[in-house]
């Protein structure tokens, strides 16, 4: 069983690592002017730790897992954010781990996730641990998330309301 902790900019190199290797699950499924190999640069990925707080799933002192958690005071929700798992540590548990983890770490009821529509597994992920798909919600895409249309045409929210003894404390 491994370990989540906080990670920093020190980490960046194995983050990109985690999402650029899990990212390319994404090739020739979502739109063509989506994906790029790197998925997500060094400086993409800059900014998105000015916004949110990445944790990492660590075994055996390895990063094998990422997972990004984002609270929206302005609008009282919690955005989860990048989770990858690196594609030879997959189907272990890892992502529920993380999963788990963030919504126990959400500082909000109500927590989204956005995702590619073509993603299914991701999807199944969700939904397996009580998410409600949304379908594909514009509004909340365009709301909660600074993406590009052709990627808001693409995706699906998830949303899921923590009851009152799963609040944090």
């Amino acid at each position: 069983m491994g370990d989540i902790r906080p990670l920093s900019d020190r980490d960046r190199m194995r983050i990109l690592n985690v999402i650029n290797e899990a990212a390319k699950a994404y090739k020739g499924k979502i739109p063509k002017d989506c994906y790029s190999e790197p998925y997500m640069s060094s400086e993409e990925l800059e900014a998105e730790m000015r916004r949110m707080q990445f944790y990492g799933y660590y075994e055996g002192g390895d990063l094998v897992g990422v997972f990004g958690l984002q609270h929206l005071l302005e609008h009282d929700v919690t955005l989860i954010r990048h989770l990858y798992v690196l594609p030879t540590h997959q189907r272990r548990g890892i992502g529920t781990h993380l999963l788990k983890f963030g919504i126990e770490k959400a500082p909000t009821n109500v927590i989204y996730v956005g995702t590619w529509a073509a993603a299914d597994w991701a999807i199944r992920l969700y939904e397996k641990h009580g998410f409600k798909n949304l379908g594909n919600d514009r509004k909340l895409l365009r709301k909660y998330w600074d993406i590009p249309e052709s990627q808001v045409e693409s995706s699906v929210v998830l949303e899921y309301t923590k009851k009152a003894s799963q609040e944090p404390k």
